[in-house]
């Protein structure tokens, strides 16, 4: 019986405070409770279900709410991404989804507000007052229902062209939990496998399959409806577990389920992701000014 979440503090929770090989934190900051979760062995992640590396999450407040860009906790979670990111190099950023389905288009609404500054060079840099950017180069991937292309190939054709320092991938996340919706963030140094929220898996975009870091942004916009039962039912028999599974999944087709306010969710939640990658790409810029940029 497998509940499902992209959450590393969720799979945690399901697997019980004794799972070993884990490094585990918490503190809280600027009204946010912050995370930090090291899966240290491979017996811990087999058990996780989550590749061994760093996990951090932030439960932010609604993101429904709006949050300016003096606010300072936009500047609390830039830090905690700058802290997994190289010093210098390009910065390749990916918005992975569709934007045609709201829940899923997180990514590519969240990576057209990132200041893309890869062009801004030599003279036109130093005219401009901008030589102390960090050239950081963003892309929308699409989905290979629109594009006929693998969101891996995507990036790893570009990664091979461009070669960046570290790739930054923002995408929709699913979580166990109607109240994580829109109220967390969680940032990784493990990569994404694209899809995986509404169990679409593709091919993992990592370190390890296109060369360089990569460092995943994500927020739960979805919940499984057979996670979201179970767990309101507290079930734990496996055949009770397979009779709703049997109800809620009709010809195998998973449901999600996902907040009325969508919309402003994924309008409010894109902006604040892009406020913090942008604080942590360009730490010799001003908050106020990288808002005026975009």
């Amino acid at each position: 019986m497998e509940l499902r979440t992209d959450l590393a503090v969720e799979a945690r929770e399901l697997a019980g405070d004794e799972v070993g090989g884990i490094e585990y934190r918490s503190r809280r900051e600027n009204g946010m409770d912050i995370s930090r979760l090291r899966v240290k062995t491979h017996a811990a992640s087999v058990k996780l279900h989550k590749e061994q590396g760093t996990y951090i999450t932030v439960d932010v407040p609604a993101m429904t709410d709006n949050i300016l860009a003096t606010d300072g906790r936009i500047e609390t979670v830039g830090r905690e991404i700058r802290r997994l990111l190289p010093v210098n190099g390009l910065a390749l950023v990916c918005g992975l989804g569709n934007i045609d389905i709201t829940p899923d288009a997180l990514g590519p609404k969240s990576v057209s507000r990132v200041l893309a500054t890869r062009h801004i060079t030599g003279e036109l840099a130093r005219s401009t007052g901008l030589d102390s950017l960090r050239p950081v180069a963003a892309l929308s991937t699409g989905v290979t229902g629109q594009t006929g292309i693998e969101t891996f190939e995507y990036i790893e054709s570009i990664v091979k062209k461009l070669r960046p320092s570290v790739v930054i991938v923002i995408d929709a996340l699913a979580s166990r939990r109607l109240n994580r919706l829109g109220c967390t963030v969680q940032i990784s140094d493990t990569g994404i496998s694209p899809g995986s929220g509404v169990q679409n898996h593709r091919k993992k975009i990592s370190r390890d399959t296109v060369g360089v870091p990569v460092i995943a942004v994500g927020v739960p916009t979805v919940v499984d409806a057979l996670t979201l039962v179970c767990d309101a039912l507290h079930v734990d028999d496996p055949k009770t577990f397979e009779e709703l599974k049997n109800v809620l999944t009709p010809q195998n087709r998973s449901m999600v389920v996902t907040p009325k306010e969508i919309d402003l969710l994924i309008d409010r939640a894109s902006r604040f992701i892009s406020l913090c990658i942008n604080f942590a790409l360009q730490e010799n810029v001003d908050m106020d000014v990288l808002e005026r940029l975009i």
